[in-house]
């Protein structure tokens, strides 16, 4: 059993791997100000990014669901990996070798499932790839590709493999390589035979697929031979690293490019991957036998980030079966904040038939001349009827003008209300339109989505904190409140800018802050060793203060005020001040109003000498609070 892994090795890996690079194999994150990068949140569904990562600090929070933490934490969460495995992972990235606590380091045995069956999955892509290279059985496969204009480089770009006829080739490689049956079989790699396991894929040429972060996680394997009974195209099962339903082709590839470009072009296969990109048509993707749905929508949103200029390509073929397949595409369609549009192949042509009958340019030009997805479904849905007859157009537009109802940009509904009134024939646009703008706000009436707000009024998530997380911190915080604001802004400072607030800050008592989330940060900085410890390692010293956190909620409002800005434009020793001496003296007032109650309920009959140290306590508080009114920091 593999043994606890060296802290020093963790903090080695923490400190070796930017946060800001690993996330941005995820999502797209751009300049968020004070040194801060913003996202799209990849643990929940949002419009406007609340995702913020902290490259100097090392850490991640979303202000929207309130996930946060390290570069660890990161990719447990969004690959589903334990600890060990995590740190496996980015270690290996890193180049650092990892120690054990117990047992020695035996990385054949210490790894997690996943890291096993990803490892599994390279080897065999590498095992494929050169069966396809040097195989003299290959030549099938490799005659295959030139007849679809792909030669040796094209095929070595996309790692295209070819698995051999063989019962068991692969199977007795990856046993030689360490690998037990039962992890063969787990992988998908491998299914069981009559005397044993055999391989899954043989006689076929490979198509690794790689997840967002670039590990092989399935294949997709295509037939080559007439006496191969299988189905035309065969996919790795539903694995524990593969869920077909969440994976696109080609994302690893493209990932930078639909980032940038803010598009992506959704293709049917394979080959028509390699046909775009090869064509010059770099963000183009696949799903792996299945239909376009919500998991991939997710993953797209994450790298588009539903700026105003996104937009999501789909390419058909002009026949039924592609018409079909583009409606049911646009019935997702609101589920992107991007726009969506259809390119119509020309002939039935696929990407990778049109790109070998008339070139790149072919395939380029394609993409150029979209269609938007909602114009094509309401021609679609217009054609069905008879538009010779008043109940034909009547019918016509009763079908179609949900549709128009359904788009999100209103200035787009009004013109595509318009356009509908000349398809059907209706010569009463003002009618027609009058009949979209009805459906549009019943649909917002009964909690549909409606159109998108517009960015102008989207929630600014700098101009007011959010409240802090419930379940166990405390009740919600009301950030109206300036004593509350301005804790949070003191417990910024000490986390962030630690030497703003040494060493006056960890003098101040627990009871200080009137936020109960609040207060339990504070007693966690002091549990971590107080803030004058960060002056020197700020790295080390949030990790410190993380680690010391009682529970996962405090952790996270830890994790939340270590990256949030600061609500200053200059923060400086002045600012940390000002904070400082009004978390102190807001503190003295509610001592004083105390004592004060005290005395009332003492009354003129009180004990002489208790009423005497009653007196001298309030006199020494309001001598204390005039002194911070007066001199500021200075009286602290």
């Amino acid at each position: 059993m593999a043994g606890r892994i060296n802290d020093d090795d963790v903090k080695a890996v923490r400190d070796a791997v930017p946060i800001d690079s690993v996330v941005s194999e995820y999502l797209q994150l751009r300049n968020a100000g004070g040194g801060n990068l913003k996202g799209l949140c990849p643990f929940h569904d949002e419009k406007s990014p609340s995702f913020q990562v902290s490259p100097s600090k090392g850490l991640f929070h979303c202000f929207g669901c309130q996930e946060g933490g390290d570069t660890i934490a990161f990719v447990m969460k969004i690959d589903h990996l334990t600890f060990s495995e995590t740190v496996e992972r980015l270690a290996a990235a890193a180049g650092i070798t990892l120690r054990y606590e117990e047992g020695g380091y035996n990385p054949s045995h210490q790894r997690g499932e996943r890291i096993r069956l990803v490892e599994a999955h390279k080897i065999a892509a590498q095992f494929y790839i050169d069966q396809l290279e040097n195989g003299s059985e290959a030549e099938t496969g490799r005659a295959f590709l030139a007849d679809r204009g792909f030669d040796h480089a094209a095929a070595q770009h996309f790692s295209v493999g070819y698995s051999p006829q063989g019962w068991d080739h692969l199977t007795r490689f990856l046993r030689g390589k360490g690998f037990s049956d039962k992890e063969l079989i787990l992988s998908g790699l491998s299914q069981e035979g009559r005397r044993g396991p055999i391989d899954r894929f043989r006689g076929r040429l490979m198509w690794p697929i790689r997840d967002i972060s670039g590990d092989v996680v399935g294949f997709g394997a295509r037939k080559l031979y007439e006496s191969d009974n299988g189905p035309k195209y065969l996919n790795t099962p539903e694995t524990g690293i593969y869920k077909k339903s969440q994976v696109l082709y080609g994302i690893d590839l493209a990932k930078k490019e639909i980032a940038k470009t803010s598009r992506a072009v959704v293709v049917e296969g394979y080959t028509d991957v390699m046909a775009c990109h090869l064509a010059g048509v770099t963000t183009a993707i696949a799903t792996c036998g299945t239909a376009f749905g919500g998991d991939h929508i997710k993953t797209l949103r994450r790298l588009l980030m539903d700026n105003a200029t996104a937009e999501v390509i789909f390419t058909f073929d002009g026949d039924a079966a592609g018409q079909k397949a583009a409606l049911r595409a646009f019935e997702d369609d609101q589920k992107f904040a991007a726009e969506t549009s259809i390119a119509i192949t020309p002939g039935g042509m696929d990407p990778c038939d049109l790109r070998l009958a008339e070139g790149d340019q072919a395939v380029e030009k394609l993409v150029d001349t979209r269609t938007p997805l909602f114009e094509f479904a309401i021609r679609q849905v217009v054609t069905r009827h008879n538009l010779e007859t008043p109940a034909g157009r009547a019918a016509a537009l009763d079908e179609a003008a949900p549709i128009v109802a359904g788009i999100k940009n209103i200035a787009i509904q009004h013109e595509s209300a318009v356009q509908l009134a000349g398809l059907v024939g209706i010569l009463d646009t003002q009618f027609v339109v009058k009949r979209v703008a009805q459906l549009a706000r019943w649909a917002r009436d009964r909690g549909g989505r409606g159109p998108a707000p517009s960015r102008t009024n989207a929630p600014q998530q700098q101009t007011q904190a959010p409240a802090a997380p419930s379940g166990g911190g405390g009740p919600a915080l009301n950030l109206r409140s300036p004593a509350h604001r301005t804790e949070r802004e003191l417990l910024k400072l000490a986390l962030q800018h630690p030497d703003l607030v040494s060493p006056a800050f960890d003098a101040y008592g627990v009871d200080e802050f009137t936020g109960p989330p609040y207060a339990a940060v504070r007693q966690t900085v002091a549990d971590a060793g107080g803030a004058e410890q960060g002056t020197a390692d700020s790295s080390g010293y949030l990790a410190r203060v993380r680690d010391a956190a009682p529970n996962d909620t405090v952790r996270a409002l830890v994790t939340e005020l270590a990256v949030e800005a600061i609500h200053a434009r200059t923060v400086d020793e002045s600012y940390a001040g000002v904070q400082l001496v009004q978390v102190r003296l807001r503190a003295v007032d509610r001592r004083i109003g105390e004592v004060q109650g005290t005395m009332a309920r003492l009354g003129q009959h009180a004990d002489p000498e208790r009423l005497t140290a009653v007196t001298n306590e309030l006199w020494v508080l309001q001598q204390y609070g005039q002194s911070l009114r007066n001199h500021g920091v200075a009286a602290l």
